[in-house]
């Protein structure tokens, strides 16, 4: 029985969507016949058999997404039987390394006494660690919360704190949080200080008599099991290979190492400390796979018997090579950038830190801007008719305890238009290549304040009317100038509207709120003469302004986006009509 794999599709196209399967058990196939259509990139080819024969069983199933490589059917009685009956002769190859490999299974008994002596000093050295003071560390304060700046401290030597009792106020990204203590005592000694960064796990103070003394003590006992397990499997690798142990096994790790040093994971796993069977590969097929660093148990062999061979490894590393290289360019909380000049050779300087909000935007901004391709579109609308309605309904606005903005309205009209265009209300999932329409609609209004920008979400914005919203847009508004935020406050949005309308300008290019697809931008209204019914009229005109994530979002779609949302503004009778 022989296999008809995914031949090469083109340059730089590794895999493809199976639109029709055009072949099925049993069925005869000659050289040259089509046999699938597949989907590539943005294109649909139709992919030939490389074979004669009869169809014994097929692999794949329509609307899977098949690698080159891969095995699409076996077949018998077919053209190309010399080149495929030439594999099972070369498996005896393997049986000379079988007895290499049995060799190593039983090294570890006469390593492990090895080991002891390792475990034991690792021991002693802990237990010879003279423990000190209880420590209070700073606690988790929410998902992807690391750090935050020290605003003020509550607390001194000689204080005595219990549990719950509130010890400092910090500023972590866009709220500032009063940070409780977990333990009960007198303070010792403050190890940190008011306008400091703190990170999560770090000592704040430490205290005696305490009552979580023995949570604080805890010291994982795992390193030195990790590291005696990774000497054996490599040194049984290498005694596979014929190697003598002195000129294969890795230097001894440095005996001191600092308390926080965590061995990544990658390597953890690539190590091993617990036992794993041969797997079935070559001498030179091992010897490349640890040239390169790679861990031959997690490459997958496409030969008979799942036999790995060279281009397997080459692979799976190329693989872990374009994983590292899109991780060095997916967002994530610190960045790089280039050395700045040494200004104080031209003039006075004064630097400042960027506290949490400031340093959380720009990250933020930076994430977004590197994530996403951007493209802004604009557009005008004729608000005449609806500031003539603003102002009649107004004063019962203000009688439910808001303000009848140009903001509050746009709330209600975005959340018509996502309705209307629901990839404006969703989010791109690039490694899992995915679309998640979101089946709720929450809006950030982005408010500006002597802190910075802060991002207000008001949550089910379609089930709320426009005096309902205008209400809870002045809370959210106040409560963000008053400090009063809370991080949840700002989690959840799926769309953002930003107004600087207030301060002014004609238009601008805003930045997408990321995970979001986009945002609308509100600049300041002016009087323009609009040619209406064969002369120029006098017309309030508002610009609108639509970036949006171009991997989703396609032009013609965002251009009649925006001319929804224009003409909903223009005539306000559509919302109770299409929304």
């Amino acid at each position: 029985m022989r296999e008809f794999k995914l031949p090469e599709l083109g340059e730089n196209i590794h895999q493809g969507d199976l639109v029709r399967l055009m072949v099925s058990a049993g069925a005869s196939i000659s050289e040259g016949q089509p046999i699938m259509e597949l989907e590539t990139d943005k294109a649909v080819v139709e992919v030939p058999s490389s074979v004669s024969g009869t169809i014994k069983e097929v692999r794949v199933k329509e609307g899977e997404k098949i690698k080159v490589g891969q095995v699409i059917f076996t077949f018998e009685n077919g053209a190309g039987a010399k080149a495929k009956a030439a594999e099972p002769k070369a498996q005896p190859v393997a049986a000379p390394s079988s007895p290499k490999v049995e060799k190593p299974l039983a090294q570890p008994k006469e390593s492990k006494p090895e080991s002891k002596p390792q475990a034991q000093q690792f021991v002693e050295r802990r237990a010879s660690t003279t423990p000190g003071p209880n420590e209070f560390k700073l606690p988790e304060l929410g998902e992807n919360v690391h750090q935050g700046d020290l605003v003020r401290l509550m607390i001194s030597p000689g204080t005595k704190v219990s549990e719950g009792q509130p010890v400092m106020e910090l500023e972590t990204d866009k709220a500032v949080v009063e940070v409780p203590s977990s333990v009960t005592g007198v303070v010792k000694e403050v190890r940190v200080k008011q306008g400091e960064k703190v990170k999560v796990g770090q000592i704040i103070f430490t205290l005696e008599g305490g009552a979580s003394a023995q949570q604080q003590k805890h010291v994982p006992m795992e390193h030195p099991s990790e590291q005696d397990g990774a000497r054996l499997s490599f040194q049984a690798a290498m005694q596979a290979e014929g190697k003598p142990e002195e000129q294969v096994l890795p230097p001894d790790p440095p005996q001191t190492r600092p308390a926080d040093f965590a061995m990544p994971r990658q390597l953890d796993k690539v190590a091993g400390s617990e036992h794993r069977e041969p797997v079935p590969a070559a001498p030179h097929v091992r010897r490349l796979a640890r040239e390169l660093g790679v861990d031959i148990h997690n490459v997958k062999g496409n030969g008979p018997g799942g036999r790995i061979s060279e281009d397997d490894v080459k692979a799976y590393a190329k693989s872990l090579l374009a994983t590292a290289a899109t991780a060095a360019h997916s967002p994530r909380v610190g960045f790089a950038q280039p050395t700045l000049p040494d200004f104080s050779k031209w003039g006075k300087v004064e630097r400042v830190s960027m506290r949490g909000i400031r340093r959380k935007t720009a990250e933020h901004l930076w994430q977004a801007w590197n994530t996403i391709p951007h493209v802004t579109q604009q557009d005008k609308a004729d608000i005449t008719e609806l500031e003539q309605l603003r102002a009649r309904f107004a004063p019962k606005v203000e009688e439910a305890g808001g303000k009848m903005t140009v903001t509050a309205i746009a709330l209600k009209v975005c959340a018509s238009a996502l309705k209307v265009f629901p990839q404006f209300n969703a989010s791109i999932d690039m490694e899992k290549e995915e679309i998640a329409y979101k089946q709720y609609i929450n809006i950030g209004v982005a408010v500006d304040t002597d802190r910075g920008l802060l991002v207000p979400v008001i949550r089910d914005v379609d089930k709320k009317n426009i005096v309902e919203l205008a209400a809870e847009l002045t809370q959210v508004s106040r409560k963000a100038k008053d400090k009063k935020l809370t991080t949840a406050e700002m989690e959840g949005g799926t769309f953002t509207i930003t107004n600087l309308g207030g301060i002014g300008g004609t238009g601008f290019s805003p930045i997408v709120n990321y995970p979001e697809v986009a945002i609308l931008g509100l600049s300041r209204s002016s009087m323009e003469p609009v040619w209406i019914n064969g002369k120029f009229e006098p017309r309030r005109v508002i610009p609108l302004s639509l970036s949006y994530d171009h991997r989703l979002i396609d032009g013609a779609d965002a251009a009649r986006f925006l001319r929804w949302i224009a003409e909903a503004f223009e005539q306000p009778f559509l919302l109770s009509v299409q929304g």
